[in-house]
């Protein structure tokens, strides 16, 4: 599974760069990695984990501003279609699993 958290906040005071940059680095620290400004995505193993990642992003949330987050199974995930200017660019894979035994 993915959650994607994409985002537009405002940055027009200091204090809402701040609230902007706060919120950015919370979804980092989270795991989450940037796929373009402003939309982030982290993998998670099971549906119950991204119910987890989702409501931690909520529970981070700035006081303005709009933020979606959408989740979405590994396969809708790898339908993405990527273009680099006319060119695409393959999808990046999903990380593997971890085997602790």
């Amino acid at each position: 599974m993915w959650v994607i958290a994409m985002f537009d906040l405002p940055t027009d005071t200091r204090q809402a760069r701040k609230a902007y940059a706060t919120f950015r680095k919370n979804l980092i620290k989270d795991g989450f990695t940037m796929i373009q400004y402003s939309v982030y995505v982290r993998h998670c193993a099971s549906e119950e984990n991204t119910a987890v990642h989702a409501d931690r992003v909520a529970s981070f949330l700035p006081d303005d501003g709009e933020v979606r987050i959408l989740c979405i199974t590994d396969k809708q995930f790898e339908k993405m279609r990527i273009f680099w200017g006319k060119m695409r660019k393959p999808t990046p894979p999903a990380p593997k699993q971890l085997e602790l035994f």
